[in-house]
């Protein structure tokens, strides 16, 4: 399986070189996650964990170093002739930690991939001196002096032995047609890619460096140069006679590197960097090496044109920025200057802490640069120590890859692990763009054992980091603004973090999490919740656990049930009413609920969830039975829809009950067992209530099939006035009904509403006279007795209550006149007249019943009566209007009979013209009607013809 490198901020201190020379293990399409590192010299820089088949193996070298560590620092040995303080050194562990903690959450820029293909095989038996690559191919010269030509994964196209000795330099042309090499044999070879074209040159000295023409596929002149130790530049181009060589330069040592950007070559040598022009074959300038420089043999130029006019030069510690203007170059410290159209100005230069083995402009920030950095090893500065250890060499350090401005300042550091780096120096590293259209820029390292891409960052390793450093929340963000595609498995990054906050014991923030990770997997989910359930925080996640899309299995949702069964009832009883009933076993629920029920009765939120249960159970009959002892208002509404009507027949007295609760309450009163009503007899006399039927009164009423009247009747003899409710709703309804129970109702009327009970025996016929009179007289409620004795025909005895408990002539002369008896009449009037008030009220309200001239003649003389005269003004006023109004209609009367008289006479004696059918008396045949005839009758019969003119035409025809 391919071998994960995974950088660590272990520092790595300098350790002497295993005598077997053993290398680090070999990867073939190996990832390589990078460390930020601090990019000072002496500082711990970040080095590269390998990880094989999920165990962590540190590098023979690091365990070495981190074993002598270990001794030293438990036998306290100290470097000869360094100072120790505790405390110092306290502080500086402390300050070393915190700037690694803040190192480990920098994120790296870049992301490194070894590449695969054929490449390890290749580089198992062979080392890498030379690499060149374009957007289609790879050419890789080695040490045995073999050209392989591979494509960016690594895969061999092709290769060839062209020189007895390692290949110095490597150069493709911009159409990957043709490959060129330069060798330590002397030897400068061209050869087609995919043809047979070749060319061959000896120069008879090492060659370092060969550089080919722009577009040198498609021009004809094929040209090129080279050099090397000779320290000649030789221009090599096609003529008429063949390849021509032209020496450039020459005198001032080796050649180290060439580049050639359109019509400019610029080429390093022992005394700096030169720039050429082409087209005039003229040297522009000389930028000189920096002072204090190294031997170029052992920390090499590298050449880069950002473009055709600017270049970058990296020579040890030293980054120079140069640009070609036009104009003649204008002379300065660190130039040579010629009199040529084109001057040369070092823009920038600044120096870093460490050699350069490469140099490459950078995209993020524009301007900026990627450098490979050689970090020279420790030495010793005894160097006449007999210790074999201070005489050993010292191995090298990791090379980092820092991004830097163009003003110097580093923005980043990767110190890289690659194999055998601790045998390399500073030349035996290279950095190389990969020009590829259409792809993020990305870059390419080449050590002599190993080739590793270096690559941006992208939105994927970046989520890919967070989630590496536990920052699980914005790993999710960073998924979401991706959008779908991108191949990021959010599920799993999303279980992660779950797991992390459970860890954490951030229970609700990772159940809040669940629906956003989890989405419709219902095995995460149910293995989440199992989760919280192992760590009794099962309340934590229960409203996010999902009841469709995804559904999960029964099992979940009956733990939680029993979970919340005993330790939160109201989450209970709101799960119950939330969930759909068909996720769980409602039975068994139900058996569950009972037996809680049993062991804590009367618990309402325990009988609410077992009256909900039943009602989802379609049980709604055992669902009511607790509805009514928790005294809900839809129990009328759940009797309704559920035609519960047979089984409250039972329950008559606790409905009912229960409705004048909830009604007392809707008023604003204190619940009593009985409203306390007016006794009084004579309270409300005359006085009716306006009536309001409860629900549980309208139900008894509207389903006396299903209820019937005589056990509705049995079950409120106790509570009286509830069975006046009933009856009196009852009697509304139809009076047939109650007719059974009439004499009762006369009571509780008599009881509860005195007022209506005048109405009652008025409309009732099927109570008794005798037990309603009894009733009457034992309340004292005299109108009632009035009316009962009328019906049962003592009127005298009726009248005598009148006049004598009511005092009431109105009432007394109404009474004589519904019963019509001249003997009342009588007895009023002989009641009357020792009674002044009496006299008065039969005076004002003498009618046809009686001769007011019979009741003046009663009037004893003396009698003083208050209002008399008044009343015979009275009565005479009304005597001469009934006079007038008689008159009146016989007038009219008389008037009446004249005008139908006359009417009548006249009928009777006009004669009528009618048609006469006659015929013959010999043969019967009808005879023939004059045609004059039929007109005037017709005319005559008309309704439009006055009576006068049709008697008079009637005359004249007669």
């Amino acid at each position: 399986m391919a071998t994960v490198l995974t950088a660590s901020p272990t520092a790595v201190d300098a350790v002497e070189l295993p005598r077997n020379g053993s290398a680090e293990p070999e990867t073939n399409g190996s990832v390589i996650h990078s460390e930020k590192s601090q990019a000072t010299g002496g500082d711990a820089k970040s080095h590269q964990v390998f990880e094989e088949d999920g165990e962590t193996l540190e590098s023979p070298e690091e365990a070495s170093s981190t074993n002598g560590r270990m001794a030293e620092h438990q036998e306290g040995h100290s470097t000869p002739g360094s100072y120790t303080n505790e405390d110092d050194s306290g502080d500086e562990a402390n300050d070393a930690d915190d700037d690694e903690e803040d190192e480990e959450d920098v994120e790296p820029s870049l992301k490194y991939e070894r590449m695969g293909g054929a490449v390890q095989d290749i580089l198992a038996k062979d080392t890498a001196s030379a690499i060149a690559l374009t957007g289609k191919i790879v050419a890789l010269g080695t040490h045995n002096g073999v050209t392989h030509i591979m494509d960016l994964q690594g895969n061999r196209i092709k290769s060839y032995r062209n020189h007895t000795a390692s290949v110095n330099d490597i150069r493709i042309d911009a159409n990957s047609e043709f490959v060129a090499t330069a060798s330590m044999d002397g030897q400068a070879r061209i050869v087609s890619v995919s043809g047979t074209e070749a060319y061959f040159f000896d120069d008879k000295r090492p060659l370092r460096a060969i550089a080919l023409e722009p577009q040198f596929a498609k021009r004809s002149t094929r040209a090129f140069v080279c050099g090397g130790l000779g320290g000649t530049l030789t221009m090599h181009e096609n003529g008429w006679l063949g390849h021509k060589h032209t020496p450039l330069h020459s005198n001032e040592g080796p050649i180290w590197t060439i580049q050639w950007q359109s019509n400019f070559i610029a080429w390093a040598n022992d005394s700096g960097v030169r720039i050429l022009d082409v087209r005039e074959k003229d040297r522009i300038s000389t930028i000189l090496r920096p002072e204090n420089s190294p031997r170029a043999d052992l920390f090499k130029c590298s050449l880069r044109w950002t473009d055709d006019t600017s270049l970058v030069i990296a020579w040890a510690d030293t980054i120079q920025l140069v640009r070609i203007r036009n104009g003649p170059t204008k002379g300065g410290a660190a130039m040579i200057s010629n009199p040529t159209s084109h001057r040369v100005e070092v823009t920038d230069t600044f120096r870093i802490d460490s050699m350069l083995s490469g140099i490459t402009p950078y995209s993020d920030p524009i301007g900026s640069f990627l450098t490979l950095n050689y970090i020279a090893p420790d030495t010793f500065t005894n160097e006449a120590t007999l210790d074999p250890a201070e005489q050993r060499r010292k191995a090298a350090n990791r090379p980092e890859l820092r991004i830097i401005t163009h003003s110097g300042e580093e923005l980043s550091s990767d110190a890289v692990s690659l194999k055998n780096f601790h045998f390399y120096g500073c030349n035996d590293y290279w950095l190389e763009p990969v020009p590829v259209e259409g792809v993020h820029p990305y870059y390419i390292v080449v050590s002599p054992k190993d080739i590793v891409f270096v690559k941006l960052r992208d939105a994927v390793d970046h989520i890919q980091w967070l989630v590496e450093k536990e920052r699980y929340e914005e790993a999710l963000g960073a998924v979401e603004q991706l959008g779908p595609g991108s191949g990021v498995d959010v599920a799993e990054i999303g279980r992660k973090y779950v797991e992390y906050l459970v860890e954490e014991e951030e229970f609700d923030k990772a159940a809040k999490l669940c629906p956003r990770v989890f989405g419709q997997n219902a095995k995460d989910w149910e293995d989440c919740i199992f989760i919280f359930a192992k760590k009794r925080q099962l309340q934590s996640i229960i409203r996010f656990v999902p009841t469709k899309e995804p559904q999960l299995s029964r099992l979940v949702y009956e733990m939680i049930i029993a979970h919340l069964l005993h330790s939160d009832q109201e989450a209970l009883l709101r799960t119950i009413q939330e969930w759909p009933k068909d996720i769980y076993d409602v039975s068994a629920v139900i058996v569950a609920v009972k037996s809680a029920l049993d062991r804590s009765p009367g618990t309402p939120l325990l009988m609410e969830c077992i009256a909900e249960l039943y009602m989802q159970n379609r049980q709604p009959g055992k669902a009511l039975e607790y509805y009514l002892r928790l005294r809900k208002p839809n129990v009328f509404d759940l009797i309704r829809d559920h035609n519960l009507f047979v089984v409250v027949r039972d329950q008559v007295l606790l409905l009912v009950d229960f409705d004048q609760e909830l009604e007392q309450k809707r008023k604003g009163d204190a619940a009593t067992d009985q409203p306390k009503l007016p006794t009084s007899p004579t309270s409300d006399k005359g006085k009716s209530k306006e009536k309001e039927t409860t629900k549980a009164i309208a139900l008894l009423v509207d389903h006396t099939h299903s209820i019937p009247v005589e056990r509705v009747v049995n079950q409120l003899q106790v509570r009286p006035y509830y069975l006046y409710l009933y009856l009196d709703a009852l009697f509304d309804k139809d009076p047939y009904l109650v007719a059974e129970f009439s004499d009762k109702q006369v009571e509780l009327y008599a009881d509860y509403e005195p007022g209506r009970l005048i109405d009652f025996l008025r409309a009732s016929n099927y109570y008794s006279l005798e037990k309603a009179l009894e009733v009457c007289r034992a309340k004292g409620m005299v109108p009632e007795m009035v009316f009962l004795l009328g019906r049962t025909g003592n009127n005298k005895e009726a009248l005598t209550l009148i006049i004598e408990k009511l005092n009431d002539v109105h009432r007394a002369i109404d009474f004589a006149k519904e019963q019509n008896d001249d003997d009342l009449w009588e007895d009023l009037l002989k009641y009357s007249e020792t009674r002044p008030a009496f006299i008065r009220g039969l005076l004002e309200n003498v009618g046809a019943e009686i001769d007011p001239i019979r009741l003046i003649r009663r009037i004893k003389n003396g009698l003083e009566i208050p209002g008399l005269k008044e009343a015979l003004i009275k009565i005479l006023w009304e005597f001469n209007l009934q006079v007038s109004l008689l008159e009146g209609c016989q007038t009219v009367l008389n008037s009446d009979c004249t005008t139908l008289a006359s009417r009548l006479l006249g009928r009777q004696s006009n004669g009528y013209l009618t048609n006469v059918h006659a015929t013959c008396v010999k043969g019967g045949d009808s005879l023939p009607q004059r045609p004059m005839d039929d007109m005037i009758a017709g005319f005559l019969t008309s309704s439009n013809v006055r009576s006068d003119t049709r008697r008079n035409i009637g005359a004249k025809i007669a």
